[in-house]
């Protein structure tokens, strides 16, 4: 056994057991380590020729058999947990050793444990892995990010793992340090968004249009297979469909409205702040998360105001309208997200390329979409594009579903209907295509109570004025 095994990994979890599952159905010998005996017991019964998969909880054991230079993957919680593994394997490997970070961590973290791990001749880096426990199994969008030598050891087995896009495979070297475990964040914060969405237009169809279940599914499906055919567009069609297994109709109408999140979409947010770059369509995604939690409040809320009764709306009309909505706030939440993305390349050095970006979130990942061939062109065509709304292609989308966004932001604010997402995605466009903003009274208003100085339209120089005098 020892010193055979291609790959390894540890945390046989549903989905380190499914992408170690995945790595041998693609050809390669893998090896995996759990500290729990009953998950390395089911991996092994699943995997069926020791020879191709097998198990251990011992340390030792896994270290040793695998082929060197050892390529490991940990697919465990992110945070503490990490950095325990990491210490649990470090005394039994090998200068030159490959230890991948497949999990959620935060890109501070990577920087931090490869830094650490460099001292003891080990290479680290983080990798992405978008697609849940399906796409792990039958093929995952790959993010991976650090030493560009350490990943041609790996390169192999990630394209042949990852899911495939016209024949591509949906992983590529992005770049140094947390160059991937960074652009996964935005991932999530871009899937935080694109979720936000679609709940709300649910939520207008059903109390604008009073569309069923059934016609909301049939809706969601028909969207998906045109210009919002999308892994998010597709799931939300089914899940109209499923029957509550206890007999109450729908499960969808028997799910509680409070929305759980595990941080990287507030991490996303964050450090979009940090860096001074707009995306509060992600910004109000995670806010929502945040009301939703607060259900005892908003029900004594609901009962103390009242609400306007919506005003009948078109059903054939307001599904087109809100086809154009979704496409138009998609449009804008990506854009958002990949301009995060340009300014941390510059800002931490990762020389990440949006073309390649776009490309490998063409399929594999939860934010997968028809969008993102058209968002790969747009950067291909010009790799300097500072937003997608000043691509010639995305300017005539914008163009064409715009005046549907006003309508309907109007009418849920008329009615009571909360659509912050799609109110922000148009605030957002509304201000960035603003030549001139009324922020010129805000630098008035500092330099005024605190001496915080100005420029100004007609000539160059810092300004201050004595107010009032």
């Amino acid at each position: 056994m020892a010193d055979t095994y291609d790959f390894g990994l540890v945390g046989l979890g549903v989905m380190g057991q499914n992408f170690i599952l995945n790595v041998a159905d693609n050809g390669f010998t893998a090896f995996g380590n759990d500290l729990d005996p009953e998950k390395v017991k089911a991996l092994i019964k699943l995997g069926g020729d020791e020879n191709k998969i097998n198990a251990s909880v011992a340390v030792t054991e896994f270290i040793k058999a695998l082929k060197t230079p050892r390529k490991i993957m940990l697919l465990v919680p992110a945070g503490k947990v990490v950095d325990i593994v990491i210490e649990s394997l470090l005394p039994h490997l090998d200068e030159g050793d490959i230890i991948i970070d497949g999990g959620n961590s935060f890109f501070t973290d990577t920087d931090r444990r490869e830094a650490y791990l460099k001292e003891k001749g080990i290479n680290f880096f983080g990798a992405g892995v978008s697609g849940g426990a399906k796409g792990a199994r039958k093929g995952p969008s790959i993010m991976p990010g650090g030493s560009r030598d350490a990943y041609q050891h790996v390169k192999p087995i990630f394209e042949a793992v990852s899911a495939k896009y016209k024949g591509e495979p949906c992983v590529t070297y992005l770049g140094p340090k947390s160059a991937g475990n960074y652009v996964k964040m935005v991932h999530n914060g871009i899937e935080y968004g694109l979720m936000q969405l679609t709940s709300e237009i649910y939520d207008l169809l059903r109390k604008a249009g009073s569309l069923t279940n059934e016609e909301l599914h049939k809706t969601y499906a028909l969207w998906n297979e045109g210009r919002l055919q999308s892994f998010l567009v597709e799931i939300t069609s089914k899940i109209f469909e499923q029957k509550d297994e206890f007999g109450n109709g729908n499960l969808v109408d028997q799910i509680l409205d409070k929305a759980k999140q595990k941080g990287t979409g507030k991490w996303t947010s964050q450090n979009a702040m940090d860096l001074g770059i707009p995306v509060p369509t992600i910004d109000i995604a995670v806010s929502m998360r945040e009301i939703s939690a607060l259900k005892s409040e908003r029900i004594k809320a609901d009962e103390l105001y009242d609400r306007p009764t919506p005003e009948s709306f078109d059903k054939k009309e307001l599904i087109v309208k809100a086809e154009n909505a979704l496409y138009f706030a998609f449009i804008i939440t990506y854009a958002q997200g990949m301009h995060q993305l340009a300014d941390a390349s510059k800002e931490y050095g990762y020389e990440l390329k949006l073309t390649e970006i776009a490309k490998i979130w063409r399929a594999g990942c939860i934010i997968r979409a028809a969008l993102l061939a058209d968002i790969a062109d747009a950067f291909k065509a010009d790799e300097n594009l500072q937003n997608l709304l000043l691509s010639t292609y995305f300017v005539e989308k914008v163009q064409e579903t715009v005046d549907s966004v006003r309508e309907l932001v109007a009418y849920g604010a008329k009615n009571g209907i909360p659509l912050p997402g799609l109110s922000n995605a148009l605030t957002y466009f509304d201000a960035y295509t603003s030549t001139r903003l009324p922020l010129n009274l805000i630098q008035a208003q500092r330099d005024y109570f605190g001496s915080h100085t100005y420029e100004r339209l007609d000539r160059k120089g810092i300004f201050h004025t004595e107010w009032g005098l």
